[in-house]
């Protein structure tokens, strides 16, 4: 799994590590149908390298290619969620590699592919969230926030003009004028103006926060994978303004006919949960 650290949890059918180093590249564990990422470079707010957006993306792979995976749970070690990309170690390896030294290019195509995954995802914000970080929870379909946390999008204050599909997210999830607040004042707003705008699912207690994010994993770990996944995507094409009719039209149909809607009607009818 490259340079990512694995960790299997004694319910799956792969061995288990030993616990991750102090700081690594993220960290992957499995216990059943869910995996959870873990940034892990706590010393530094969990700011990512250039090395943790690699292995993001090859994680991200390793666990949309699990059938037996239902749920992605993202977050962070310590005391922050994540204190962003590091500027200038991802504009020195784009120029080193002969590209333009964007170093929004790079962490771009990490959180489009976390917005595409397959199966629905959940962010755990354990902490602060800063900078690029802010737009890789936002990638996720879901945010849960432990009360006490805060965000802060800096582009304005540093000069940086911020990646398009990133605008496009804060556009599209939290409207034009907060989008505005944000990025123009580069203020850093609490946890309470997160749920606020809708940056947040939901704001719990820090002692709550582990049993609000396994009652939604669970919940969605247990829905129609099939069915949710090309409804994520249609939800996402319409946000995006970018809806593929005859495709989304030929999932609706195929969906009719399906071994899920059969489960789904037998569970009905026999009051039971579905197993799908």
């Amino acid at each position: 799994m490259s340079d990512a650290t694995a960790i299997n949890s004694p319910e799956s059918n792969q061995p288990v590590a030993s616990d991750p180093p102090i700081e690594s590249t993220p960290v992957l564990e499995i216990v059943g149908a869910r995996a959870t990422i873990r940034l892990n470079r706590p010393r530094h707010l969990n700011r990512l390298l250039p090395d943790d957006l690699d292995a993001l993306m090859q994680l991200f792979d390793t666990i949309e290619n699990d059938p037996a995976l239902r749920v992605l749970v993202l977050t962070g070690t310590g005391r922050a969620f994540s204190a962003g990309f590091d500027l200038g170690k991802v504009a020195e390896r784009a120029a080193a590699d002969g590209a333009q030294p964007s170093a929004g290019a790079a962490f771009e195509v990490v959180a489009n592919r976390l917005e595409d995954l397959a199966l629905p995802t959940i962010c755990r914000l354990n902490g602060g969230v800063y900078g690029g970080s802010t737009d890789l929870a936002l990638a996720c379909d879901f945010r849960i926030g432990a009360a006490g946390c805060e965000m802060f999008m800096p582009a304005a204050r540093l000069g940086l003009h911020y990646y398009k599909s990133g605008i496009r997210r804060y556009v599209s999830r939290l409207g034009v004028d907060n989008a505005k607040k944000l990025f123009l004042t580069a203020q850093k707003i609490d946890a309470r103006e997160m749920l606020r705008i809708g940056y947040l699912t939901a704001l719990v207690p820090m002692q709550r926060l582990d049993a609000e994010v396994d009652a939604l994993a669970s919940i969605l770990a247990g829905n129609a994978p099939v069915a949710m996944a090309g409804m994520k995507r249609a939800i996402n094409e319409f946000a995006r303004g970018e809806l593929d009719e005859a495709a989304a039209d030929q999932r609706a149909r195929d969906s009719m006919q399906g071994t899920e809607i059969n489960e789904g009607i037998a569970a009905f009818k026999e009051k039971r949960a579905p197993r799908f």
